[in-house]
């Protein structure tokens, strides 16, 4: 098909680029002047995203991104596929007020009604609860769910995007989510009819988008970037549904195509080959195939898109964006040299990252307190975007041009492979003698008979998953101790102060199973990493998790080994406080890797059995001091779940396995919790069987629990606690509300089944909604159990 266009001033596809960058900040300042402006504290935001825009795009320029287009821009006070629901107009009718809100500032879509608009729709308010919030794909990034239904409006209402590419000229790439990933990643609107498909909408969502590229051509942009990662997965989609899909591709970006602006969409997490050939036949102007997590296109794809792509570009997602480690300069180049010489001369090609860098810290340079021989190995977001420009310069230049960034790869690459901690000999030895046996535990029904008496807990116990509040004195004390003005007697001391002011407030709020607040810890992965050998820690390695929310994932290097019990003296002391039983707490192996950045040198398998392996030690440890419910938390066993069916029992199989390996030890009347969160729990119901865990509590409240009937009809026999509180939200649920959600529990699951528990840690929550909330949990248990009776 023709590139040339109506009014389109046609511009090359930037040799090298990235599809993202972190948004939150180097020092995290969106993260505080978002709370700020929540709590009423400071003024409007969106000063420091201007400055956070200009920043971002002046060092992306200085870091090898000066072409015109090169620098994406795709900042995001909140989240990205939120941008494209308050762009469209696309809010479920409990936001009709916030519509108007939206609709009426328009031309100003920054400012500060408008902004408060958006962030009710996120965060909710009163009894509108927000959009559900779910995992991206694979990562551990979390976005809002649309809502669509035949009755949702759809109108252009404006976006910063517009303004901001304006401002800052030909240099950016506006980023959007993709019509089609949008409305496959939507939800049908509690309106909508059952059985409705979202992407019913998609040629009324496409007419919006054309306003929208029309107020940007407008603006100045030559390019824009569109992601459509949903093409990477079949999602259990037969080829019938397949097909439409790709039709829905075809479609969308004809219409689009034909806009007068250059359009590139990336097709990231994975491969997806068909989805190359059907964007081949539209008017987009260059492709993006991800070769990191996907697989690399064969001699048979390239011959076919030498010809199909003619006169466009490819862009090879070869550094990653999702993990740390620095490129192999030599392989990578090795690959886009093979694909290069594949496609022909026709066909340009692009060197990218597989997929937005908001997965990975800013700046290793920054972590000086890191060995320096470790620091030697890392890339974060600033070293990948120099990685990329290397490579493009070596593929168009030849060796010679870079010589010394690749003498200064290899280099990394020996160092690491020959530290001695990388791999020892013990651990080895250790995961190659496990046995099966190692891995199951007795008959359940054994178990619930002699954990009931054991326990003697009412119909209906009443939990938390186990973080409270962490509170400014906590802080404090952690900050005070990481810099010596207090000592580790003083320290400890603070925390057992708080361990023992929630044990008392669980107690008088009369929860059953109690939990100790986890005060002691930072992180609950950094927690065990900074505990196990084959870790590292970050000062400042911070990702952006959801809205404001950051973690700092920590960096799984060598093998992994258990110097000595973690937990055990903090659960002893929690439980000696209190007749009642008080969980141990540990974070499972696959969460441990999914929240971590994990070597990828050696099978996830194997080091999923290793720290397997360690936590089978400290689960002994805790029976031992006499803890009778030891909670083992796997929130991110389906976010690791592979995207492409055909992937995936290979990694239920190793993830299951490590999780039995770490709790299968434990004596029958030990009662072994898990906890999961952000998931279709119907794809992965069968796995959660397959854990084994007495109870598992999962995240449920803003899905109304919809995950219950997978459930029931899988025949999922073990305790289970949907979670009745969403915690992610800053409302207080009333007793009727959670009391509401108890019943349908009740009614699609046996009684003695059900166990009653917010939907995820209250570690971000401020301690007067903890204790409103669970004192209305705690009520509408009791009325529940009142109406079983009767």
């Amino acid at each position: 098909m023709s590139n040339e266009k109506k009014g389109m001033t046609m511009t090359h596809f930037p040799t090298a680029t990235v599809l993202g960058y972190p948004r939150i900040g180097a020092n995290r300042e969106l993260k505080r002047a978002l709370e700020s402006f929540w709590s009423g504290r400071g003024g409007n935001p969106a000063t420091t995203a201007e400055e956070l825009r200009d920043t971002r795009t002046n060092r992306l320029r200085e870091l090898g991104l000066g072409e015109a287009a090169a620098v994406p821009e795709d900042f995001s006070y909140y989240d990205q596929v939120l941008d494209i629901t308050i762009a469209t107009g696309a809010l479920p009718s409990r936001f009709a007020p916030e519509r108007e809100v939206l609709k009426a500032q328009a031309a100003t879509p920054e400012s500060e009604e408008a902004l408060r608009a958006q962030f009710t729709v996120a965060r909710g308010q009163g009894d509108r609860p927000a959009l559900e919030l779910t995992k991206w794909f694979d990562s551990n990034y979390h976005y809002l769910v649309p809502e669509i239904g035949p009755e949702t409006a759809l109108e252009w209402l404006g976006s910063p995007r517009v303004a901001t590419a304006q401002r800052l000229g030909e240099a950016v790439r506006p980023v959007l989510v993709g019509p089609v990933t949008y409305l496959a990643l939507a939800k049908a609107s509690e309106e909508a009819p059952e059985g409705y498909n979202p992407l019913d909408r998609l040629d009324d969502l496409v007419a919006v988008y054309t306003q929208y590229l029309r107020a940007l051509k407008e603006a100045g942009v030559q390019w824009v970037q569109f992601d459509e990662p949903a093409l990477v997965t079949h999602r259990h989609r037969t080829p019938q549904e397949r097909e439409a899909l790709l039709d829905a591709l075809r479609r969308a970006y004809t219409a689009l195509g034909n806009e007068g602006v250059n359009l590139a969409v990336a097709l990231t997490y994975g491969h997806a080959f068909d989805a190359v050939d059907a964007l081949a036949e539209t008017p987009v102007q260059a492709v993006i195939i991800d070769v990191v997590r996907g697989k690399k296109p064969g001699a048979a794809e390239l011959e076919r898109w030498a010809t199909s792509l003619k006169g466009k570009t490819l862009g090879v997602g070869v550094v990653s964006g999702r993990n740390i480690w620095r490129a192999d300069l030599d392989a990578d180049l090795a690959v886009l040299r093979e694909i290069k010489a594949g496609l022909g001369e026709a066909v340009a090609v692009a060197v990218t990252t597989s997929t937005s860098l908001q997965h990975v810290p800013h700046d290793a340079e920054r972590e000086t307190q890191l060995d320096a021989e470790l620091r030697s190995w890392l890339s974060f977001a600033d070293q990948k975007v120099k990685e990329v420009a290397v490579l493009a310069r070596g593929l168009a230049e030849g060796d010679e041009a870079i010589a010394a960034e690749l003498e200064a790869s290899r280099a990394a690459q020996a160092s690491r492979k020959a530290h001695p901690g990388v791999e020892k000999a013990e651990v080895r030895q250790a995961t190659a003698a496990v046995t099966e046996e190692q891995r199951t535990r007795g008959d359940a029904a054994e178990r619930h008979d002699a954990q009931a008496a054991a326990l003697g807990l009412p119909v209906l116990p009443t939990t938390t998953i186990g973080s409270f509040p962490q509170t400014d004195e906590i802080r404090r004390a952690r900050a005070a101790h990481r810099s010596g003005k207090i000592d580790d007697q003083a320290y400890e001391e603070a925390m057992k102060k708080e361990i023992a002011e929630v044990i008392a407030a669980q107690e008088e709020i009369g929860l059953d199973v109690l939990v100790h607040g986890e005060a002691e810890r930072n992180d609950m992965v950094q927690y065990f990493a900074e505990n196990f050998e084959g870790f590292a820690t970050t000062a400042h390695g911070w990702v952006q998790s959801y809205g404001s929310r950051c973690t700092r994932p920590s960096i799984l290097w060598g093998d992994v080994t258990r110097p000595e019990a973690i937990t055990v003296e903090w659960s002893r002391y929690a439980q000696s406080l209190s007749k009642r039983p008080v969980k141990g707490m540990l974070t499972g192996p696959v969460t441990i890797m999914a929240w971590s950045f994990v070597r990828e040198d050696i099978a996830w398998g194997e080091v999923a059995d290793q720290l397997g392996l360690a936590l089978r030690e400290e689960v002994g440890d805790l029976e031992a001091a006499g803890i009778k419910v030891i909670q083992v938390d796997e929130p991110a066993i389906r976010e690791l779940l592979p995207l492409r069916e055909e992937d995936r029992e290979d990694y239920l199989a190793w993830s299951v396995g490590s999780f039995r390996l770490a709790t299968a030890g434990a004596a029958p009347a030990t009662s072994i919790h898990t906890h999961l969160c952000y998931s279709d729990f119907a794809t992965i119901v069968d796995a959660i069987d397959r854990l084994d865990a007495d109870v598992t509590s999962i995240e449920a409240s803003r899905s109304k629990l919809k995950v219950l009937p997978a459930v029931a009809e899988h025949g999922f026999h073990r305790g289970l606690g949907p979670g009745v509180w969403d915690i992610h939200s800053a409302r207080v649920p009333s007793t009727e509300e959670i009391a509401d959600l108890l019943r349908v529990a009740v009614g699609a699951l046996d009684t003695e089944q059900v166990w009653v528990n917010p939907d995820c840690g209250l570690k971000t929550r401020a301690w007067e909604e903890t204790s409103a909330t669970l004192r209305n949990l705690v009520e509408a248990t009791r009325i529940v159990r009142e109406e079983i009776a009767q």
